[in-house]
């Protein structure tokens, strides 16, 4: 669900992120509209607005882990998770964790190809109350792997946060089953997006 259809709606604040995010007509190749959030992080009150935000809803719900999935979930997990008094747990791409632990896998499918998520084993305990944070959804593959593999450990994924999701996933209330809240849609440039 949109924020703006949960209790947000005429916010200015999620107008700000909005205009925060720049468009990158035809990257990474022709056709695509690129939502660039690294103008979104320049900005520190729209910066801070969409930490807020994430903040608010989860600050009440036993969350004890926020899991972000690279590499942008990167940017917006940790502060949340230091909010509200929970670990930050990466979601990582094949052979980019460090260290010589066991990882555990979870393959899926993109409209090009195949990806895999990985994470250290005993990241995540078993009962453990997850939210996992990407920048964007877009068909929701690469959060169902995430949803897939936090559950095969135990972990309680109560929902899934965006900052951008695709006017695909519009009225989409649920990924997997699990609950889906976006911040905003995405920016247009000449009625693309």
């Amino acid at each position: 669900m949109f924020a703006a259809e949960n209790g947000l709606k005429g916010d200015p604040r999620l107008q700000a992120i909005s205009d925060a995010i720049r468009v990158v007509p035809h990257f990474p190749k022709p056709g695509i509209m690129f939502q660039d959030i690294t103008t979104l992080l320049l900005d520190p009150k729209a910066f801070k607005d969409t930490v807020d935000i994430f903040v608010d809803r989860y600050r009440d719900m036993d969350i004890s882990v926020v899991a972000g999935v690279e590499a942008r979930g990167f940017m917006f997990g940790p502060s949340i998770a230091l909010a509200i008094g929970a670990k930050f747990v990466p979601l990582r791409k094949p052979r980019k964790l460090p260290g010589t632990g066991e990882v555990i896998a979870e393959a899926y499918d993109l409209e090009y190809g195949s990806d895999c998520l990985e994470m250290h084993v005993g990241a995540v305990q078993p009962g453990e109350r997850v939210i996992v944070i990407d920048d964007l959804v877009a068909t929701g593959g690469t959060l169902s792997a995430a949803i897939r593999l936090l559950e095969r450990v135990g972990a309680q994924v109560v929902e899934c946060a965006c900052v951008i999701g695709l006017r695909e996933v519009k009225g989409q209330r649920r990924l997997n089953g699990k609950p889906l809240y976006i911040l905003v849609e995405p920016r247009e440039i000449d009625g693309c997006y």
